[in-house]
């Protein structure tokens, strides 16, 4: 049997070990940015960066990839200027009601010219998220 002063010792070290472990591992965030960039340079206007986590704290999953039919997989939606006009993706909250309307191009289109369309950042999410 081990004692009461051998089990002490040993839990302190085993969490001294842990958080060295854990001060060692980089912080990722748990939903990235993803920049869209497959039709806006083309077009003359900087990619767009979609900061996934500022809408994710707001909305559950499944308002954009269900009800406004986001595919869940980058680069698997063309989504142009047109459509937002016209309400679909973005457009459905971004109408100048809910949020900030498309006029306010910079707001959106504030890339650096360039950049690849893609996930940037921590973009594993830590279980299935609650739909």
């Amino acid at each position: 049997m081990i004692s009461r002063l051998a089990f002490h010792h040993l839990a302190v070290g085993l969490a001294l070990v842990a958080g060295l472990f854990l001060a060692g591992t980089p912080a990722r965030a748990e939903y990235a940015d993803v920049v869209l960039n497959r039709y806006a340079e083309k077009e003359g206007m900087r990619p767009v960066i979609f900061p996934h986590w500022f809408h994710r704290i707001r909305f559950r999953c499944k308002v954009c990839h269900a009800e406004l039919s986001f595919k869940m997989r980058a680069g698997s939606n063309a989504v142009k200027m047109s459509d937002i006009i016209d309400g679909r993706f973005c457009g459905a909250c971004h109408n100048g009601e809910i949020a900030w309307s498309v006029e306010n191009c910079d707001l959106c289109h504030s890339g650096k010219a360039g950049l690849p369309p893609g996930i940037f950042g921590g973009h594993e999410t830590l279980g299935p998220g609650r739909w």
